[in-house]
């Protein structure tokens, strides 16, 4: 096993034992990613960002929870 396989094993691990905390930190990641694009690029793409944003945010997050949080309300 290399080295990125016992780090993935490790961060799932971690994931599933604490998933408020994990989706947490990959929303902030993606907000952070997107906003370096969007820096980068004068936000001449910012559409394109936010909606890779959004996808990425749906491929690993938990879309429902983001929902409702964005709508100020907790699940």
């Amino acid at each position: 096993m290399g080295f990125l396989d016992s780090a993935k094993e490790k961060l799932t691990e971690l994931a599933d034992k604490h998933p408020d905390q994990a989706e947490k930190f990959s929303d902030q990641v993606i907000e952070r990613g997107g906003d370096a694009v969007d820096s980068a690029t004068g936000g001449k793409y910012a559409d394109h960002v936010d909606r890779a944003q959004a996808k990425a945010d749906d491929a690993i997050g938990e879309p429902e929870r983001d929902a409702a949080r964005n709508q100020g309300r907790d699940i």
